[in-house]
């Protein structure tokens, strides 16, 4: 169980100091560090205050230093472009809402929208195009950057990590008429590769103070699917009472990650404990 305190720096976080806070376990750090190696798509998903942001940059940072990496923000959360000792080349956008004046077009005067800024990367030459925080329309300019196969990061509000599938969908089909539930859902499926789900635990810390736990409660993996839903999910970690998600089930697609730096024999060792356990 994590224990974040406040006094800690975590703009500058790794997954290793996520697994020193308890936030996930070896096991599960090395197999989300070889995801970004490979260019796996992610998104990372929880409650309000659930440390959605630090995992994203905790992701960050296993990028290669030599990597492009554009972000896409409605207000800057990241702040990749401030830390040039670990990202050199990082061009950040974020997006403006506009004044009331509307101009021909019927858009607000001076609107830039997270859209634009996708457009406008295209002659940066980026290795990774990572969108911010997905809470409308947004959503689709992540599934641009992640339909490219580069590797995107992104982060959503939800319950659980299906529960984020169904909220990105819903997002999809509020940007217009034009996208269809089937659509948005073909697409989410086929654009995610991987969603990481936290949780966060406040508790009494007596005299009148709060004491706030946070760790990773699963991490699925997405897959187009049955006609039904549209797509289909495997816990690669499951969650575990009180405390960080455990081995689960393994999509033989992913073995490929021992070769990114996954520690596969650790993830088959605990996930037969797990089974074996009384």
């Amino acid at each position: 169980m994590a224990q974040n305190p406040a006094s800690k720096q975590l703009r500058r976080v790794t997954l290793a100091d996520l697994v020193d806070l308890g936030t996930l376990s070896p096991v599960a750090a090395s197999f989300l560090r070889a995801a970004v190696k490979a260019r796996k798509s992610v998104i990372v998903a929880g409650p309000q205050g659930a440390g959605k942001t630090t995992m994203v940059r905790a992701l960050c940072a296993e990028i290669d230093p030599w990597e492009a990496i554009g972000i896409f923000e409605t207000e800057y959360e990241l702040h990749l472009h401030e830390m040039p000792e670990r990202h050199p080349i990082v061009h950040a956008w974020e997006a403006r809402p506009g004044s009331g004046e509307r101009g021909p077009d019927g858009r607000a005067a001076g609107e830039f929208t997270i859209d634009e800024a996708l457009y406008d990367s295209f002659r940066f030459n980026l290795s990774r195009q990572i969108v911010g925080e997905v809470r409308g329309r947004e959503i689709l300019a992540m599934i641009k950057a992640m339909e490219s196969g580069a590797g995107s990061i992104s982060t959503t509000h939800a319950a659980d990590a299906t529960a984020a599938i169904r909220k990105l969908v819903t997002c999809a089909m509020e940007a217009g008429p034009h996208v269809t539930e089937s659509y948005a859902t073909r697409a989410i499926a086929e654009s995610i590769d991987l969603i990481v789900q936290l949780h966060l635990e406040t508790t009494s810390g007596g005299g009148g103070t709060a004491r706030r736990a946070r760790w990773v409660t699963e991490i699925i993996a997405v897959e187009p699917g049955e006609r039904d839903k549209g797509y289909s999910t495997t816990h690669v970690f499951r969650p575990a009472p009180g405390r960080a998600a455990v081995p689960g089930v393994l999509p033989d697609g992913l073995r490929a990650l021992a070769g990114f730096g996954f520690d596969l024999p650790g993830f088959l060792a605990e996930a037969h404990q797990g089974e074996v356990r009384p």
